[in-house]
């Protein structure tokens, strides 16, 4: 089973670039979407109807502002468009997807770069997103995150660590919500498999750090502990471009769909 995650910077955009056929001609089992752009009313015909999909979208109040997309080939028993948590439901960040064997969390992470406001607001985000998967935990969940997450975690998650040590994506505030999520219960997908410095998922456009790979690695596949027996595999995908960020995969074992 594959599912893959990516920031799209923009639905709209990155179907006139012909990015998504690539990721079509991959057709993974499901694919998440962030920062799409969109609201529902606004998808055309080509983008809402997928042959062999099934497509769920949750938009921000704001137009052509957050949101995150769902193609899945397998029928999810429900769907939500929030954590519970409804001071966070105005941003279209977050759908919730349960199967029959595990919970989906897509989730676009808010950026704490504007302002101190908005640092707060991603802060208190991270934690009420948090309390929710602790609960899921205790209740002996199977429980996939993914999206973009907003944060690096380590020093060898980007390109430069010292000179951004100051800076909202890498404040210490911030990695240490990661690692409360780990000691919760959750792997980091990419590092169970891949230990390398080097590997990014996201790119600034305008110093075009693409160019010279220097990047920052704020995409992730997060699963709970107790699916670690399904995991098969988890990389990024460097060669699809279309977006500033990189698209991300997770395999699992087929047991799961």
């Amino acid at each position: 089973m594959k599912i893959i995650s990516w920031n799209v910077n923009g639905l709209r955009a990155i179907h006139r670039k012909n990015s998504l056929e690539e990721i079509w001609e991959i057709s993974p089992d499901i694919f998440c979407l962030q920062e799409t752009k969109i609201s529902e009313e606004d998808l055309t015909f080509d983008l809402k109807y997928i042959p062999n999909y099934e497509a769920y979208f949750s938009s921000a109040k704001r137009k052509g502002y957050s949101g995150v997309g769902m193609y899945t080939k397998i029928s999810p028993k429900a769907v939500k468009y929030t954590f519970g948590d409804e001071k966070f439901d105005n941003e279209g960040r977050v759908i919730q997807a349960d199967f029959d064997n595990f919970k989906l969390f897509n989730i676009y992470f808010p950026n704490g770069k504007s302002s101190s406001e908005r640092l707060e607001y991603k802060i208190n985000f991270y934690y009420s997103f948090l309390e929710v998967l602790k609960e899921l935990i205790d209740q002996g969940e199977k429980i996939i995150v993914c999206g973009d997450v907003n944060t690096a975690h380590k020093e060898i998650d980007l390109a430069r660590p010292k000179q951004n040590e100051k800076i909202s994506g890498f404040l210490p505030e911030e990695r240490e919500w990661i690692d409360k999520l780990i000691t919760t219960g959750f792997i980091d997908t990419f590092r169970y498999f891949n230990k390398e410095p080097e590997n990014y998922t996201w790119w600034d456009y305008k110093s075009k750090a693409r160019e010279r790979n220097g990047g920052w690695r704020i995409d992730y596949f997060f699963v709970s502990e107790n699916l670690v027996k399904h995991l098969k595999d988890s990389y990024i995908f460097n060669d699809i471009m279309g977006s500033d960020h990189a698209p991300i995969v997770l395999e699992l074992d087929n047991s799961l769909r």
